[in-house]
């Protein structure tokens, strides 16, 4: 199936059905159900994370520029400080990974589907002088909730990638995460919503690795950790994590975002007890659509390689000691300081959030 909805999307086929007409009746009302519970509780507005990160690295090398693409998940919406979010998190660990400072640029929008990332491109690279280093995309849920054919949905993305990579951006995506354990879905619908989403990530993975990205599997975000720990790792409005579920989610991709930058040796060597292989793309796709935190990237056509990075903690001391606002600002120079608020911390101090005492940052 998700060779099939790669192949539509590339060759300009039309929609294709996920759904049996004697299944609708039924998911219909059960939608309805789960419409009572989501987003029940309050959702703060998804801080603002834009700035820089690592400026106790600041040196002869130019900032790394960062930017994120995608919908509520990328825009980090169910925490209130900017620290929190995904943005802010990957930031940071790439700062301290590179020792470099890492301007982040997050055009992500809360609600948006696919359709939706070509004004996100086009503002991203409306400057030429600027344009990002390496880009994170994350996106998908909000297809499957409002039915996009997943055709358009994977045309869509893999027309971003594309523009993304030919402006000289490495990209790595974020597949649609396993809509099937968000807590107050029931069956069917919690076996058909994870078998959606499951599928369009395969197909995410299969259009965007064609173009010269990389994915890695975001199950964990909605999947298997989630669903064993809903209290911990859902917001408020069960639905958008919280801020331990940010913060998984984000680690998860950091080790692939180091590695796309170059910043420790890439080997070709796959270990097996890791599970790691080179399969054909679908496959790979496939597989790693079940297993959160795998990593697809292209090979020698057809084939992809599937890995899963080693993660270690470090201590915070590897940590950027300065936040952004500390960075020289007068009350003459008011573009400095709608950066962040005081009280936000993009660089993870410990200043009262869940993460600051430490933090796990990749190795390979």
């Amino acid at each position: 199936m998700a060779r099939r909805i790669a192949a539509g999307a590339a060759y300009g086929g039309g929609s294709i059905g996920l759904l049996g007409a004697a299944a609708v009746g039924v998911l219909l009302a059960e939608v309805q159900l789960a419409k009572r519970h989501v987003g029940s509780g309050i959702t703060p507005v998804p801080p603002n994370a834009d700035g820089r990160y690592g400026v106790a690295f600041t040196g002869p090398a130019e900032p790394l520029r960062l930017g994120l693409l995608g919908d509520s998940t990328a825009a980090g919406q169910g925490v209130r400080r900017a620290g929190q979010t995904p943005g802010a998190l990957l930031a940071s660990g790439l700062a301290a990974v590179s020792e470099r400072p890492v301007d982040l640029r997050n055009v992500a929008q809360p609600g948006a589907r696919s359709d939706d990332l070509e004004r996100q491109v086009s503002l991203l690279l409306a400057d030429p002088s600027h344009t990002p280093d390496v880009c994170v995309i994350m996106i998908g849920a909000n297809d499957v909730t409002h039915r996009m054919p997943a055709t358009q949905s994977v045309r869509c993305l893999t027309t971003a990638v594309r523009r993304l990579r030919t402006a000289g951006a490495e990209v790595v995506v974020g597949t649609c995460p396993d809509l099937g354990t968000i807590e107050p879905v029931y069956q069917p619908l919690r076996w058909m919503a994870r078998r959606v989403s499951r599928q369009l990530a395969a197909a995410q993975t299969i259009g965007s690795v064609e173009q010269g990205g990389r994915t890695v599997s975001l199950g964990d975000l909605l999947g298997p950790e989630f669903e064993a720990n809903p209290r911990e790792l859902f917001g408020p409005d069960n639905y958008h994590p919280s801020a331990e579920g940010y913060a998984t989610a984000a680690m998860a991709l950091l080790p692939t975002l180091c590695a796309v930058l170059g910043l420790w040796p890439e080997t070709d060597r796959l270990d097996g007890a890791r599970r790691e292989d080179m399969l054909p793309v679908a496959k790979a796709a496939s597989q790693a659509a079940r297993e959160a935190g795998t990593e697809v990237t292209g090979a020698r056509a057809p084939w992809a390689l599937l890995k899963h990075r080693r993660r270690r903690r470090l201590p915070a001391t590897t940590e950027p000691q300065q936040p952004p606002k500390t960075e020289p600002a007068t009350p003459s120079e008011p573009h400095a300081e709608p950066r962040q608020e005081p009280r936000e911390e993009p660089s993870g101090e410990s200043h009262g959030e869940p993460h600051g005492e430490s933090r796990n940052l990749p190795a390979n």
